[in-house]
This record gives structure tokens, C-alpha cells and sequence, in this order.
């Protein structure tokens, strides 16, 4: 099998066949010493005939996406996908800091497209339509990750400094906040919701996870968090 390779903060790793490579706090790729990354959290492995991608943690989830952003699966604990596109991003978030990497492999298996809408106001990226207040709740809470000279880790702000970037009330961000997620839910985005077994306390890193992902904000939106929009918009 052809070697695949690993991007991280500008340093490129390769994985040869048989491959066992390690991601996390004490791996192959050490990402950080942040205690709430598992010691090794990520797998990439070879198997009949396919390279892999495995969580092998017990308690964080990764976003992974094709290279377009129009193919989105969450990586949940013991959960594996095979790396089937030529470019694989993957994201996932320790505490407050989120973390992406790249993964590149010369056999592309399959190809991807994607169809982006624009028109007055608001944005559609494959079924999800925001309103203008929605986008900047997205872009204010994924900011740190936007701004990003290096791709490789960002920080994801408290609901409190959200809502201060915004100039809105607590009441109107949860408000929003709850709407986002509620919208995303109903198209199957995992993880923004909560109930048994799930409280939904790392909501606001899942929703930075899948919105940079899925290129569903961008760097080119954050003009938006200095332009006024009415709160009840």
C-alpha cells in the first residue's frame, strides 16, 4: 500500500504500511499536553487493503470531513471510517481548545462536489440555511479557530465572552444558540442536543467543529462581528 501522510501545525508526518500511528497527548503525533486529550485518542491503521482512522478514547468525539467540506461523519468513541478521499480533515476539541489535522492519501477512492447558495442576508451550504444573527453567533464563538495563521488549535470562548463579542444579552445568545443547534439536529448533526446520557456540555465546541468543518462559516465571514444586526433577528 502507498504511504499516506499526516498534517499538523506545518509538520508532516507518514504513515507506512503496516501502519499503527498514534494521535493524542502521548503519541506518534503529540498534539498537546492539554489533560483533557486522552494520552492516545486517534488510530490510523492499515487493513484489508484500506487505510483507517479509529477512536480508540472513551470520552471525546472528532469531527472528519472530505476536502471540500460536503462529506461529514462524527468520530465517536470506538467508531472507525476508512480514508477513502485524497484530503481528510479532521477536528476535535479537548476542554476549550480545538485542534485539526490533515490527512492526505494518493489513492483518492472517491470524489466529492459541493453546491454553495448565496443570496441576500443568508447563506445556504447543502440543506442548512442561517439568518444573518445565526451566522454571527457561529463565527463569533469559532473566531479563534478562523483566525488561525497555522491551522492546528483554537480556542472556543464562554458563552459570556460570545455573547460580549456580540453585544447581546445572555438571554439572546442562548436563545440563538439553542435555535442553531436545534436547526443543525433536525438535519442529523450529532451532538448539539442533549438527553440520555448526553447533556450537551460541549455543545459550543461541537457546533465550531462542524460549522469550520463543513466550511459552513469561514474566514471570509468575520466582517460579520462588526456589523450590528437586531437581536431579535
Amino acid at each position: 500500500m502507498n504511504p499516506i501522510t499526516v498534517e499538523f501545525i506545518g509538520e508532516t508526518f507518514e504513515v507506512t504500511s503496516p501502519g499503527d500511528f498514534g494521535i493524542g497527548r502521548e503519541s506518534d503525533l503529540t498534539i498537546d499536553d492539554n489533560p483533557y486529550l486522552h494520552r492516545r485518542f486517534l488510530h490510523i491503521f492499515d487493513e484489508f487493503g484500506m487505510w483507517w482512522i479509529a477512536n480508540v478514547g472513551t470520552l471525546l468525539t472528532a469531527t472528519v470531513t472530505d476536502g471540500t467540506g460536503g462529506v461529514q461523519a462524527w468520530l465517536a468513541p470506538g467508531a472507525r471510517l476508512p480514508i477513502v478521499f485524497e484530503t481528510m480533515h479532521v477536528m476535535f476539541s479537548a476542554g476549550p481548545t480545538t485542534y485539526d489535522f490533515t490527512i492526505r492519501n494518493p489513492h483518492d477512492l472517491f470524489s466529492t462536489s459541493r453546491i454553495t447558495q448565496e443570496s441576500g442576508g443568508s447563506t445556504t451550504v447543502l440543506p442548512v440555511t442561517l439568518t444573518t444573527s445565526q451566522r454571527q453567533l457561529i463565527v463569533a464563538l469559532s473566531e479563534g479557530v478562523l483566525r488561525q495563521q497555522v491551522p492546528g488549535r483554537g480556542e472556543v470562548p464562554s458563552s459570556a465572552d460570545a455573547a460580549g463579542r456580540l453585544g447581546w444579552s445572555m438571554t439572546t445568545f442562548n436563545r440563538k444558540l439553542d435555535n442553531v443547534c436545534e436547526k443543525l439536529d433536525k438535519l442529523g448533526v450529532a451532538g448539539l442536543r442533549g438527553g440520555a446520557g448526553n447533556l450537551a456540555t460541549s455543545r459550543r465546541a461541537r457546533l465550531v467543529e462542524y460549522a469550520v468543518a463543513t466550511h459552513l462559516v469561514g474566514p471570509e465571514d468575520l466582517p460579520l462581528l462588526d456589523r450590528d444586526a437586531p437581536e431579535g433577528a
